[in-house]
């Protein structure tokens, strides 16, 4: 045995500040024996864990942390010395997150579900995506503040407690609310894909307060588990012509105008332009940078959409919205859908015309034109599997034209 170790078991009990600290080894616990009082041996592997002996001679492996703060976590030999290992790196990696490991306190952060919710809506403010926070904080409000999941503590939260809230949401089986403009105050049934929706933002929010750490990472089991339903996602079937489109920017009132035409001719999500600054659009070459929904990206545009851009990026700072409402407010989600609807009706339109629609259009018409799937993919923000699974069929219907214009004998 080495001479610390040594001057451990011999005086132990008379001076702690001589515990030693070294790489355990099987022969050095067997080897140590019982002195006048309680001794410890620190280990070097793992800083935190220590083996205690009593005068008894029983050994238990312990953790310490704080200020002389100590648990015992295992008896040797029932517990080896791996195993020790294992369980203090998981015990103190709790200390590290919560102050204390999880079996003698609670976390700091007795954080809910709500609370998650809040937090990532402000989160997409200080970001700038103004209109991604206002549609998640108008679905939470709708269907996470005041259901009972917003009340579970994040540390409780259960699989079971996120699959009911699902079966719940879809049900329409909310807590009623105070009118306001925009929204009625009864929850209604919603489709399989309305919930996936619903259910992606919160799982954001969730994940969000991972990142934080405002809960274990070993919780995300408990929503990562309630997946989306499956083939919920329908093809969208409504589609205006180029003659619609145009009646439809007629009929806008104000600055919505901007907005519907830069979704038309761009196909981009409606809250890229809400978000876009001025230093995002190089005239130079003809650029713009598009930054929501996590898909970062520098799109060219055409003669008609760089003409737009020019237009409304005259005479503004860098850091100052390109598209705006009246008095310079930024966009949001219920005002832009409140304005398309109004211009559709006044433009005689089928009902169900959103800013979406437009983005259906472009992507339509790019593909019958002959733009490949992944370039199309890439303009829009999307992925080729969104693409392909939703617009597959016209790159069948344009090869059919295609091989119809050749002889091959």
């Amino acid at each position: 045995m080495q001479d610390g170790c040594r001057t451990v078991l011999q005086n132990g009990a008379r001076d702690m500040a001589k515990v030693t600290r070294e790489h355990l080894t099987l022969k050095m616990i067997n080897a140590a024996k019982p002195a006048g009082s309680l001794y410890r041996l620190r280990d070097a592997v793992v800083p935190g864990l220590m083996l205690r002996v009593t005068p008894a001679g029983k050994k238990t492996w312990a953790i310490t942390w704080g200020r002389g703060q100590e648990r015992v976590i295992g008896t040797y030999p029932v517990m080896t010395l791996d195993g020790a290992r294992e369980a203090a790196r998981r015990e103190l990696g709790e200390v590290a997150e919560h102050g204390a490991p999880l079996a003698v306190a609670k976390p700091k952060d007795r954080g809910t579900v709500a609370d998650a919710c809040r937090d990532y809506v402000n989160a997409l403010r200080k970001e700038g995506r103004e209109a991604a926070a206002a549609d998640a904080e108008r679905r939470f409000e709708r269907c996470v503040y005041p259901d009972r999941i917003g009340k579970i503590r994040l540390a409780d939260l259960h699989e079971d407690d996120v699959a009911a809230w699902r079966d719940r949401v879809e049900a329409g089986d909310l807590p009623d609310l105070p009118v306001k403009k925009g929204r009625p105050p009864e929850a209604r049934p919603l489709s399989k894909s309305s919930a996936n929706r619903i259910r992606a933002v919160l799982v954001a929010a969730l994940n969000h307060a991972v990142r934080r750490r405002k809960v274990s990472p070993d919780r995300v089991i408990e929503w990562a588990n309630v997946r989306p339903h499956r083939d919920a996602t329908r093809r969208r079937e409504l589609y205006l012509d180029v003659q619609q489109r145009r009646s439809l920017l007629e009929a806008a009132d104000g600055p919505v105008r901007d907005l519907i035409e830069c979704v038309a001719l761009t196909g981009c999500r409606p809250g890229d332009p809400a978000a876009c600054l001025r230093e995002d659009y190089d005239a130079r070459t003809g650029t713009v940078r598009f930054k929501t929904k996590g898909h970062d990206r520098k799109v060219p545009l055409s003669p008609a959409a760089k003409a737009l851009f020019d237009r409304v990026s005259r005479g503004k700072l860098p850091k100052a919205h390109l598209f705006t409402q009246e008095g310079g407010r930024a966009w949001t989600a219920k005002d832009w859908s409140e304005a398309i609807r109004a211009a559709a009706a006044k433009a005689g339109l089928p009902s169900g015309v959103t800013m979406y629609t437009l983005r259906h259009c472009w992507i339509t018409d790019a593909i019958v034109a002959g733009m490949d799937l992944l370039t199309v993919a890439k303009l829009s923000g999307t992925s080729l599997a969104m693409i392909e699974k939703h617009y597959g069929h016209l790159v069948h219907g344009a090869a059919r034209d295609k091989l119809a214009a050749v002889d091959f004998l």
